[in-house]
């Protein structure tokens, strides 16, 4: 069984807006993988619950046993740690998504870092937008 460490943000212009999540997954200190995804439009908010469930995601497919996801997100980690209520609709089923991942891997801490602190998670999330826009 193995033991994740998950870097995850989520980045929308204007809100809502063009939107992307970027991953950045440790196992035992080293990177094991960096996604980026382009979300279409849609809120930070969306965005950054996208970012989470992309990284939890992985973690189960790969049989984590143990997960520490890091986001600078306050609104998604108090969300789900249980501390903030989730009000919003549109964000409900992401919410729950994330919660049955959750439940799935079994020990998963979710905590806010800083933004400073996360910025190859940012920087993948904004690639993935800045990659769909030359596209079009």
């Amino acid at each position: 069984m193995e033991e994740f460490s998950i870097y995850s943000d989520g980045a929308s212009r204007n809100n809502p807006g063009e939107a992307g999540a970027g991953v950045v997954i440790l196992c035992k200190g080293e990177q094991v993988a960096a996604l980026a995804r382009y979300l279409g439009t849609t809120t930070n908010n969306v965005a950054e619950y996208q970012a989470a469930i992309m990284g939890l995601e992985y973690a189960l497919e790969r049989g984590a046993s143990r997960v520490s996801l890091f986001a600078d997100s306050e609104l998604l980690v108090k969300q789900l740690n249980g501390q903030y209520r989730v009000k919003n609709s549109g964000l409900l089923p992401l919410y729950r998504r994330a919660k049955e991942l959750i439940a799935s891997i079994g020990r998963v801490e979710v905590q806010y870092i800083p933004r400073a602190k996360n910025k190859e998670a940012d920087a993948l999330a904004n690639r993935a937008i800045d990659e769909k826009l030359v596209e079009k």
